[in-house]
């Protein structure tokens, strides 16, 4: 792994630009062709692109649980309950107040009706994003939650089972994202379509977004470690954690101390020597990651800001203050990526790319609209009515200002 000066790490914190218009021009002929031909045109791409021959999308889930071995049953049950419990706590609450005497202001909160959740099955199975997507729908009341998955694997069918979610399709790629984002004979509308992918798939949400709603166009997974000590043999784990998610991913550890970058790449050449997914995990250290020599922790943290990484992990919350982009944010030695991405309760579907310049994770704020409501008396519209009516004839708008005029005695 290499270990880089502060004023060398530029390249490696530069977003290296995943082929997007290319993956565009590929994918947007297969958005009109499922515009234009539904069913037929989803079931002819996923022969194509994943040698599917059904001619039914569906899948059951009848059975699938049962299936499952108790100590797999038991951690989906420990995972969706701290991801239930914390979408409870996110969800934004109805609420009515009088401002005025007789201008009563408020909102309510109504769920969407129909979501969709991708759950990619390409290298490795992911029943955990199933949990990740599927539980703040419900916590929401969303009455409506469909899966697609194109080789849905049996943890993946036995975990939405557990979840009461008999609704899988399956379908992947652009096609999925088409046959969700504009509905076809057998695959119902979404109102927002969740959840990770390939660059196919982001690809198709990025040029659907408006025609659908999405979380956002997520790309290669990454995560940037503050440290100025700490245990080698740990932040090595959590770098190789990241890097065995693909061979684009990228581990980065901002350091004050050059012994412990040269400790930790040491580490990461012991511990992948030892390790299953060695063969994606290397090219992504060698490709995308390395050990950045810094002068400070705050000079680490205003990097990591200018960076806005989807996982951060700080060394202890005294930092927190100084956090201002993030996916998620890991405090302390006892709280690995590893923690989010299964059960501590927090999303792990997280924006990448610098997106969480704008945003945060999944949550369910994503599956609920929150509606203003607004109620006024004669007396309080005669209050308003000055500012109402000279702000609609600056504007021009004079059919505005006559609405309330109308109403005032």
């Amino acid at each position: 792994m290499r270990i880089l000066e502060s004023g060398e790490a530029g390249d490696l914190l530069a977003r290296r630009g995943a082929r997007m218009a290319e993956a565009e021009a590929v994918v947007r002929p297969i958005l009109e062709a499922v515009r234009e031909r539904g069913d037929a045109a989803v079931f002819e791409y996923s022969r194509r692109f994943d040698g599917i021959e059904a001619r039914d999308h569906t899948v059951s889930t009848a059975g699938a649980a049962g299936r499952l071995s108790p100590e797999f049953r038991a951690a989906i049950e420990t995972a969706a309950a701290h991801v239930r419990a914390y979408a409870e706590w996110q969800m934004p609450r109805e609420w009515a107040r009088e401002m005025a005497p007789g201008l009563r202001l408020g909102q309510i909160v109504r769920p969407l009706e129909a979501v969709a959740a991708y759950i990619p099955s390409g290298r490795y199975p992911l029943p955990s994003t199933v949990v990740m997507t599927v539980v703040p729908a419900q916590v929401a009341g969303v009455p409506r939650v469909c899966i697609a998955s194109p080789r849905p694997a049996r943890e993946v069918l036995g975990t939405a089972e557990l979840l009461g979610v008999d609704r899988v399709f399956r379908i992947g790629g652009a096609q999925a994202i088409a046959a969700f984002a504009f509905g076809t004979e057998t695959v119902p509308r979404a109102d927002r379509i969740v959840g990770p992918g390939n660059i196919y798939v982001a690809a198709a949400k990025k040029l659907l977004a408006g025609e659908v709603g999405i979380d956002f166009v997520a790309g290669p997974t990454e995560i940037l470690m503050v440290a100025a000590d700490g245990e080698p043999r740990h932040l090595a784990a959590d770098m190789l954690a990241q890097a065995e998610h693909d061979v684009d991913a990228s581990a980065v550890l901002l350091t004050t101390s050059r012994r412990l970058a040269e400790a930790v790449a040491a580490e990461v050449e012991r511990q992948l020597a030892l390790l299953p997914t060695a063969e994606v995990a290397r090219q992504a250290i060698e490709r995308n990651s390395a050990a950045v020599i810094v002068d400070s922790l705050d000079a680490a943290i205003d990097l990591a800001n200018r960076f806005a990484p989807e996982h951060l992990s700080i060394p202890d919350a005294a930092l927190l203050a100084k956090v201002k982009h993030a996916g998620s944010v890991f405090v302390g030695p006892f709280s690995p990526e590893a923690a989010g991405d299964y059960a501590s309760g927090p999303n792990h579907v997280l924006p990448t790319g610098g997106a969480a310049r704008v945003r945060g994770g999944l949550s369910v704020l994503d599956y609920v609209k929150v509606i203003s409501v607004q109620e006024l008396t004669l007396g309080a519209l005669a209050g308003l009515a000055p500012a109402i009516t000279a702000l609609a004839r600056a504007e021009g708008l004079e059919a505005h200002a006559r609405s309330v005029e109308e109403r005032i005695p």
